[in-house]
């Protein structure tokens, strides 16, 4: 569950942890539409406490204990993919192009 909401006698009601009182404006992409690629797409929840307005657009993929916060705006040309990383803190931040970040092991050669 969102950490924007807490459970209150069997009510979401918004965390009174936020700094304000309304909730963030959010327009995620196409990609987005269908609840099995929307959750494909999420490593983890993201911290939106201090989040006021994310717009995701393109080919995006989201890490683990990723923060959201301010306006954040992340769109991913056609054809390409964003890659947010694990830990990744966005504040107030446009994201756009592509970035891929992939795990690489070094192999040791020997020869003999």
């Amino acid at each position: 569950m969102s950490n924007l909401y807490d459970i209150d006698s069997g009510s979401l009601t918004l965390s009174s942890l936020r700094s304000f009182p309304t909730t963030p404006l959010v327009k995620l992409g196409s990609s987005f539409d269908k609840v099995k690629d929307y959750l494909a797409r999420f490593q983890g929840i993201p911290d939106l406490l201090e989040l006021d307005h994310l717009t995701v657009s393109g080919d995006v993929w989201f890490g683990k204990d990723v923060s959201l916060k301010g306006t954040v705006i992340i769109i991913a040309n056609h054809g390409d993919r964003i890659d947010i990383p694990p830990g990744t803190i966005l504040e107030n931040k446009i994201v756009s192009g592509n970035l891929r970040i992939l795990d690489h092991f070094f192999g040791i050669l020997s020869t003999h």
